[in-house]
């Protein structure tokens, strides 16, 4: 509903397999700037089992890195690890700071870089 509401995304489900997969699409360009997904804890390299609901945001490598934490920020699960950053969501991570790198990386994907 956040996401609809402050950026106008609508739901997209594109892998029958995977239902519990949904990337966030900018509506005027179709590029990503995030995915939410349930995943088994182990693909992180939690020591837990279970599964772990995490949102995969783009945000400079410098920041990605700065945050990796490896308990509540990882490097990206199924994305280029460099630009990419896995956000666990249990609840550790504050909803502001969520909402945060969501508009961070929003903002990365919808900006036009100057020639």
């Amino acid at each position: 509903t956040y996401v609809q509401e402050q950026y106008g995304t609508l739901p997209w489900y594109p892998w029958p397999e995977y239902p519990e997969h949904c990337p966030l699409r900018v509506q005027a360009t179709g590029k990503w700037y995030g995915i939410v997904m349930t995943i088994p804890a182990q693909l992180l390299g939690v020591k837990q089992p279970g599964n772990l609901d995490i949102l995969n945001v783009k945000l400079p490598p410098d920041q990605v890195e700065s945050l990796c934490d490896r308990l509540r920020f990882f490097p990206a699960y199924h994305m280029n690890k460099k630009y990419w950053l896995t956000v666990v969501l249990d609840g550790t991570v504050p909803l502001a700071q969520v909402q945060q790198l969501l508009a961070e990386s929003y903002d990365l994907v919808t900006s036009k870089k100057k020639k």
